[in-house]
């Protein structure tokens, strides 16, 4: 269990300890009623925020029977940190009472912003990467972080579009963690998929991030069959985001990982079998084998 100690205003205690390795998978409706009887290798459950929050009825009754049976991380994607419109206080009051139903040792949502002008775009849209938005994006952090109590995890998006900038992506993530003292959930794939696209090496994007601040991992597929790869999370898992997760496990830590698959949703036998393929590169990375193989550069 992370330490949460600290302030309403400071946030979760300065000291991150990392969590052991575990695995999860999403909990969809296409599985709602397996998943229970048949979840082999699945040892934590990430759940979309907004398809629980003031929800009763069935959604109400599978969350609960899951928190029995798993930890729960609740992942957002409408809380727009990066958005120029105020917080949300509805949403985030929404929530917090989320959190205080499943009691995760985290939650989590996107490096990005995902409404404007009172607009929802129903996708994350990458920022610039500028001074600006490290200021902007710091104090909403600290806000909502101080609200719920436990460690905020911000994701690293995949974008196609680049923003004026005055930094690096890597750079821009470094120090919104940093100054916000928020937690860092490392989306694998989207590394993978921003390098290939953007012309940046993948390892040395792995390597410059804040390795304490890293308190999970999303592992995902994506669409390679035209000129420039699309994040779609409705694929199994490219052989090179396989090598780039053995790559990160050893540089940065053996921390949770979440197989995410969001379209295309399979059976639930053929996501075991992915996540079983992930335990595998895990298992294999930490025991040395591979090594000819350190991750990928695009």
């Amino acid at each position: 269990m992370v330490d949460t100690a600290g302030s309403k205003e400071d946030g979760p205690s300065k000291s991150w300890p990392k969590p052991s390795l575990k695995f999860g998978v999403g909990l969809r409706r296409p599985h709602f009623d397996e998943i229970f009887d048949n979840h082999d290798g699945i040892d934590f459950l990430e759940i979309v925020s907004e398809n629980f929050m003031e929800f009763g009825g069935r959604p109400q009754k599978v969350l609960q029977r899951a928190r029995e049976m798993f930890p729960i991380i609740p992942h957002g994607v409408n809380m727009s940190i990066g958005g120029i419109d105020p917080l949300n206080e509805t949403y985030l009051e929404r929530l917090k009472k989320l959190i205080e139903q499943v009691r995760p040792p985290w939650f989590s949502d996107h490096l990005c912003y995902s409404s404007a002008f009172g607009v929802a775009y129903h996708d994350l849209i990458p920022l610039p990467f500028t001074e600006e938005a490290v200021s902007h994006l710091v104090q909403r952090i600290k806000r909502v972080q101080g609200m719920m109590g436990i460690p905020f995890l911000v994701e690293n998006i995949s974008y196609y579009a680049v923003m004026p900038s005055e930094m690096t992506e890597a750079e821009f993530t470094i120090e919104v963690i940093t100054r916000a003292d928020c937690g860092l959930l490392l989306d694998v794939n989207n590394v993978y998929v921003n390098a290939r696209n953007h012309g940046y090496d993948a390892r040395a994007f792995i390597d410059a991030m804040p390795a304490d601040r890293v308190l999970q991992y999303h592992v995902a597929g994506h669409d390679a069959s035209g000129p420039f790869l699309l994040d779609t999370h409705g694929e199994h898992i490219r052989q090179e985001v396989f090598d780039l997760y053995a790559y990160t496990l050893n540089k940065v830590g053996r921390v949770w990982t979440l197989l995410e698959w969001d379209n295309n949703i399979p059976t639930l036998e053929t996501l075991l079998e992915e996540n079983r393929k992930v335990r595998t590169t895990a298992d294999r990375a930490l025991a040395g084998e591979g090594e000819e193989e350190k991750g990928a550069k695009p």
